[in-house]
């Protein structure tokens, strides 16, 4: 065997190596064993542009929470659900922890964006739960500037979650219904971060990016993904390092509040 052919080989070999590590590291990523308040403590700690939701209103949104499920004939499960508020007034996402106990648990609230409607091709987000499934494959954002020179999915890596076409109300025209592609997914750290807690997307829900790196990197969202794995699946998307929740979860709820003025507790970009 030729130097060349060795070279190549060993080359080849540490390409399969590193898929290997990447992929194991990825396939046993170990649940952390913590509360809802730790959880909620890490959340303090690793996410930005937080909302601190009175139980109150902790407790309004529960009930409509639980509304839209069996709404959609789902039994409440036992793990991790992310709501979304598509008020105008509120723009907010909330992580609750459904626990094996029948609670219904706040780990945080952040600011997001919704549909923005008045100008075209943009969606009123629509109403619903929709599962987080591998049917329609996540991706990671390319980190590159479009033709308004945005970052449109935020920095290179942020992760892109994908719930497929939906039906949703046009923004524009008489308002009729068609197709959009709901995603939920970070922003342009310069510039639409910031305006974050206004309606501003096409459709889309605009996270924080801490709030994308904290549900990606705990696999908040990763139920489907998390079997995927355990039956053999190997998920380039998820990232090696997790520190993966006990009972992730698979669906996104959307619903609106109703709010017609603004809570003191979501005051919208300063």
């Amino acid at each position: 065997m030729s130097m060349a052919t060795r070279t190549m080989l060993s080359r080849f070999g540490l390409v399969l190596a590193l898929l290997a590590a990447y992929c194991s590291a990825s396939a046993f990523a170990a649940p952390l064993d913590l509360t809802v308040a730790q959880w909620s403590a890490r959340f303090t700690r690793e996410v930005d542009h937080r909302l601190q939701v009175p139980p109150v209103d902790q407790a309004r949104y529960v009930v409509m929470l639980k509304q839209a499920l069996s709404d959609a004939n789902l039994a409440a499960p036992a793990q991790l659900v992310l709501l979304i508020d598509r008020n105008p007034r509120v723009q907010a996402a909330l992580l609750i922890l459904h626990t094996d106990a029948d609670a219904w648990e706040l780990i945080g609230a952040t600011a997001v964006s919704t549909g923005k409607v008045g100008t075209y091709n943009h969606f009123l987000t629509p109403l619903g739960v929709f599962a987080h499934t591998l049917d329609n494959p996540d991706f990671r954002a390319e980190g590159t500037l479009n033709e308004n020179h945005i970052r449109g999915y935020g920095r290179r890596g942020m992760r892109v979650y994908d719930f497929g076409w939906q039906q949703a109300q046009r923004g524009w025209g008489p308002g009729a219904v068609s197709q959009m592609r709901l995603q939920m997914h970070a922003t342009d750290p310069n510039i639409l971060e910031a305006r974050l807690g206004n309606v501003a997307s096409e459709g889309c829900i605009r996270i924080p990016a801490t709030l994308n790196v904290f549900i990606d990197m705990h696999g908040m969202l990763d139920a489907a993904y998390e079997q995927a794995l355990a039956e053999g699946d190997n998920l380039w998307v998820l990232k090696p390092g997790r520190q993966l929740i006990a009972r992730p979860g698979k669906y996104m709820v959307i619903v609106d509040s109703l709010a017609n003025v603004r809570p003191a507790w979501s005051p919208g970009p300063s």
